[in-house]
C-alpha cells in the first residue's frame, strides 16, 4: 500500500512531482533538481557571503540568510525541489564539538577521536547542548518555516513560531526537536497552498524573473518542496575518526576492525545525531529528506552490511518518526552515497524509499540491482555527470537523455547530477538542463535571457 506524502488528506491537489516520484508515481514532468543547487556557483550567493562576512557554518544558522541561500536555486532554475543550505558538519557543532570548515580542505575536527576513551568523551555530548545547542536548532528550523512560506507551503509554518525550534531530550537519551506547527498559509479551494511569497527571507522585493522561477517551480501542484538532509553515521564517523577529508578512510576503517564496541558506541551516537538533525527540518515544514552517505563508497560490501547499514538504518528509523506539517506525513527518503555501485541494495534495504546513483554507476545496471532489494524495485536519483555541465551543449543534451531514457526502467525517477554542482558551473547552464528535463520550450526561453536580480 501506498504511504506517500501526496496521499494527505491536507493535500487535495496532486502533490509536487518530486514526491509523486518518490512514491514510486510517473508525474506528468519528471522532477530535477542538484546537489549543490545552492551556494557557490551562484553570483547571488557569493554577493550574500560577501556582504555577510562570515564563515559558512555561521551563515547557517543565521535563520534569514540560509532561507535566503536555500531559495536561490529555485528562482533561477526552477527546479522541482529547494533544499536547506546547511552542512552535515552542522550537527556535530549543535553538540558542541569543535569543528570548522577550512577552505581549500574541508571539515576539521580537533582532536580526531581514535580510541575508545575519546569516543566516550564524544558520545556524552548531546544534540542541542552544545554552546550554539537549542538555540542552534531554532535557527535550523526557523530558516525551513522562513523557505517553506515563500514556496507556498499548503500548510506553511509560522517561521515566528515555534516549529523545529526547540530542543527537548529524545528517547533516545539524544536531544531532538518539538514543536506545533503555525497556522495554515491558506490557499485556494482546492488547497494548492500560500501564493509564494513576492518579498525573499531577507525582506527583498522579489523581481518578475524570480516569481517565474518560482512559479515554474512550483508547476500544477501550486507549491515547491524542500529537501531536508543529514550525514550518514559513518560519513559524520569517519570525519570524525580521521580529523578531515580523507582518500581511504584508514582510520575510520582501523578503528571499526580494531576496537568494535567503540565503533558501536560511536556509530550509534552519530545515527541518533543526524536522525535529530533531520527531523529538526521535517519537523518545520520539509517534505523530503535525503542522507548523504559520501565516504561509503570506501568500504567493502561485507564491511558495509555488518557494520555500517544497521546504522544508517537506525538513522533513518529516527528521521521517520518526524511528521511533516506540510504534509501530515513522514518524509520520504532518498538515500546517496558516491562509489557505492556494489552496496546499492542494502542501502535501499535500510530504510529508504529512494536511492540516488552517482556518475560512477551506470544507471541501468543500479536500476537492475535494486530490483533485488527487499522491498523490490524503487524509484531512482541521478546520474549526468557533473563535468558535461562545462563541455558544451551537444554532449550534455545527449546525457540528459540518456539518464531519462534509462531512469524509464525504474518504478520513478529524480533526474539529478552524479554529485554536486561544480563551483565554475554556468548557471545558465543549469537552467537549460531544467528545461530539457521537463521538456518545457517556454522555460528554455526563460533561461536564455539574462539573470537580472540582485541578492
Amino acid at each position: 500500500m501506498r504511504t506517500g506524502a501526496h496521499n494527505s488528506p491536507r493535500l487535495a491537489r496532486p502533490a509536487p512531482a518530486l514526491l509523486r516520484a518518490l512514491d514510486g508515481e510517473r508525474p506528468d514532468r519528471t522532477p530535477v533538481w542538484f546537489m549543490r543547487q545552492a551556494g557557490r556557483s551562484l553570483p547571488e550567493y557569493r554577493a550574500l557571503r560577501r556582504r555577510e562576512g562570515a564563515p559558512m557554518l555561521d551563515i547557517c544558522l543565521r535563520p534569514e540568510q540560509a532561507a535566503e541561500i536555500t531559495l536561490q536555486p529555485v528562482r533561477r532554475h526552477g527546479v522541482d525541489a529547494a533544499i536547506l543550505f546547511s552542512d552535515i558538519m552542522v550537527p556535530l557543532r549543535l553538540a558542541g564539538v569543535g569543528v570548522r570548515i577550512e577552505p581549500g580542505v574541508g571539515p576539521v575536527i580537533t582532536p580526531p577521536v581514535r580510541d575508545a576513551a575519546q569516543v566516550a568523551e564524544l558520545t556524552a555530548r548531546r544534540y542541542g547542548e552544545g554552546p550554539d545547542g537549542a538555540a542552534g536548532a531554532g535557527a535550523i528550523g526557523r530558516a525551513v518555516a522562513l523557505a517553506v512560506t515563500e514556496l507556498g507551503s499548503p500548510t506553511a509554518p509560522d517561521p515566528g513560531g515555534a516549529a523545529g525550534a526547540s530542543g527537548t531530550v529524545s528517547a533516545s537519551g539524544t536531544a531532538g526537536p518539538s514543536g506545533v506547527p503555525g497556522p495554515g498559509a491558506g490557499g485556494s479551494a482546492e488547497g494548492a497552498g500560500a501564493a509564494p511569497s513576492a518579498r525573499s527571507p531577507l525582506g527583498r522585493e522579489l523581481s518578475g524573473r524570480e516569481l517565474a522561477g518560482l512559479a515554474h517551480s512550483a508547476g500544477r501542484a501550486g507549491w515547491t518542496p524542500l529537501i531536508g538532509f543529514g550525514g550518514a553515521p559513518f560519513t559524520l564517523a569517519a570525519y570524525l575518526v580521521e580529523g578531515r577529508p580523507s582518500r581511504d578512510h584508514l582510520a575510520a576503517r582501523t578503528l571499526m576492525h580494531a576496537d568494535p564496541a567503540a565503533w558501536d558506541r560511536l556509530m550509534t551516537w552519530c545515527a541518533h545525531l543526524t536522525g535529530d538533525f533531520i527531523a529538526t527540518q521535517v519537523e518545520a515544514g520539509a517534505s523530503a529528506v535525503q542522507l548523504f552517505d559520501s565516504w561509503a563508497g570506501s568500504l567493502s560490501p561485507a564491511d558495509y552490511r555488518a557494520r555500517v547499514a544497521p546504522y544508517s538504518a537506525l538513522a533513518i528509523e529516527r528521521a521517520r518518526r518526524a511528521v511533516s506539517p506540510t504534509t501530515g506525513r513522514p518524509a520520504p527518503l532518498i538515500h546517496f552515497g558516491t562509489g557505492t555501485a556494489r552496496i546499492l541494495v542494502p542501502m535501499h534495504d535500510a530504510g529508504a524509499r529512494a536511492v540516488g546513483v552517482d556518475e560512477r554507476t551506470d544507471l541501468a545496471e543500479a536500476i537492475e540491482a535494486l530490483a533485488d532489494s527487499a522491498g523490490g524495485p524503487c524509484p531512482v536519483q541521478g546520474n549526468i555527470d557533473p563535468a558535461l555541465l562545462g563541455a558544451g551543449a551537444a554532449p550534455l543534451e545527449r546525457a540528459v537523455e540518456t539518464c531519462l531514457a534509462a531512469g524509464r526502467a525504474a518504478p520513478a525517477h529524480v533526474v539529478n547530477l552524479g554529485h554536486g554542482v561544480p563551483p565554475g558551473a554556468d548557471p545558465a547552464v543549469l537552467t537549460g538542463v531544467v528545461a530539457r528535463v521537463h521538456g518545457s520550450t517556454s522555460w528554455a526561453r526563460t533561461a536564455a535571457e539574462p539573470w537580472e536580480p540582485d541578492a
